[in-house]
């Protein structure tokens, strides 16, 4: 699928830092959709809690859970996050009936640094860290590509130096504390090697327990979505779900 940004494996980083109803409208795509609730409508998409392998926006006891496996340094992940992620949460995350939990895929240096960034700070605000990061991706990728090679392999060291520079030369720590994030936290955050070791034993995990081919990837009530990788491959699974049979 989706090729790294730069040139190692999320193991050996690892290694490296281990050792430091029926006339009505039935379509997810219109607003006024079955899916939205009659009424007054929920607010689940204001409720954001920290999982053990990620985030969790939505009512946690939601019969229906989605998993969304992403890369900060994979474009289609933020074309996802900026097409998908609006039309989730005005469809079915609000009224309760989804869950959606996003958990990063580190395939590089730069993914490493940019997930302890989103994941820094008050749970409650990771989506709006992560919408600003990915909604940003454009500008601070090609910062990242066009960097002279010796500071790309810096990086990709994923250890604390590394990481330190990466979000540095990258604007991202700047990028954050624009929004309201304290620079000493994101600091903190950026050198913890402890978080960023578990970042790696979390995809290590996934990789083993859903063998997730590439970014964007999905997982619906515990079962990997083949070939879906987009909002128009998600769309008509989500919404064969959850329209009433016809008759």
């Amino acid at each position: 699928m989706m090729k790294p940004l730069l040139m190692s494996a999320a193991a050996a980083a690892l290694a490296l830092i281990a050792g430091s109803v029926a006339a009505q409208p039935k379509d997810l795509s219109r607003p006024d959709s079955t899916f939205v609730p009659k009424g007054k409508p929920g607010n689940w998409q204001n409720a954001i809690t920290r999982t053990a392998r990620g985030h969790m926006v939505g009512d946690p006891q939601a019969k229906t859970k989605l998993i969304e496996f992403i890369s900060y340094t994979c474009p289609h992940c933020a074309d996802f996050t900026a097409q998908g992620e609006p039309a989730l949460e005005l469809t079915l995350l609000t009224s309760g009936k989804i869950s959606l939990e996003v958990r990063p895929v580190i395939r590089n240096g730069v993914d490493l640094a940019v997930s302890l960034l989103a994941q820094c700070g008050n749970p409650a605000d990771f989506k709006a860290r992560h919408r600003a990061l990915m909604l940003a991706q454009n500008d601070w990728l090609d910062k990242a590509r066009a960097a002279p090679v010796s500071q790309q392999t810096l990086w990709q060291r994923a250890d604390k130096a590394g990481r330190i520079n990466a979000v540095s030369a990258l604007g991202l720590t700047a990028l954050l504390v624009q929004r309201g994030s304290s620079q000493a936290q994101l600091d903190a955050c950026v050198s913890d090697d402890a978080a960023a070791r578990k970042l790696l034993e979390n995809n290590a995990a996934d990789a083993a327990e859903f063998r997730v081919p590439g970014t964007p990837s999905f997982v619906l009530d515990g079962k990997l979505l083949e070939n879906v990788h987009s909002w128009q491959a998600l769309y008509p699974v989500l919404n064969a779900k959850f329209t009433p049979a016809a008759g």
